[in-house]
C-alpha cells in the first residue's frame, strides 16, 4: 500500500541538510509525490529562506550540522512560523547525551517508503 500525503496542490516543505545528496534527493522524492520542495544546505540558509517567504508549510531537517543543530533550527523556525511542522533526520540511533526533543524524526538513511510514511504522520492534522 503507497501512502500518497498531499494537500491541495501539494505542499511546500524545506529541506534542510549539510550533505547536498541527501538534500537533493530528499527534495526529488518530495517532488515526485507532489510537493514543491525548496533546499538549503545549511539552518542559516534555511532560516534567510523562512524569512523571505510565507509559504513554507514543512521543515526536514537533519539533525547534526555545523554552526547550528537541526533542533535549534527548528526552533528558530516556530518562532518564525509558529506551529510549522517539523520532522528531524538523524544518523544517530539515539538523541545526543543531554539532548531531548519532542519533534518526530527519521533515522538515517531512510527509505522513500519510511519518508512518505513519516511525512503522512506529519501532515495529517494539516488536513482535518
Amino acid at each position: 500500500m503507497q501512502i500518497t500525503p498531499m494537500r491541495g496542490p501539494g505542499t511546500t516543505i524545506l529541506v534542510v541538510d549539510d550533505d547536498a545528496l541527501i538534500t537533493l534527493n530528499t527534495a526529488d522524492i518530495l517532488k515526485e509525490l507532489g510537493h514543491t520542495a525548496i533546499e538549503a544546505f545549511s539552518a542559516h540558509e534555511a532560516l534567510t529562506l523562512m524569512q523571505k517567504r510565507s509559504d513554507i508549510d514543512v521543515l526536514i531537517t537533519d539533525y547534526a550540522m555545523p554552526g547550528m543543530t537541526g533542533l535549534e533550527l527548528a526552533e528558530a523556525a516556530r518562532a518564525l512560523h509558529p506551529g510549522i511542522p517539523v520532522l528531524l533526520t538523524t544518523g544517530y540511533s539515539d538523541v545526543p547525551e543531554g539532548q531531548s526533543f519532542d519533534y518526530p524524526w527519521l533515522e538515517k538513511p531512510y527509505r522513500e517508503e519510511d519518508l512518505t510514511v513519516r511525512l503522512a504522520e506529519l501532515l495529517a492534522p494539516m488536513a482535518e
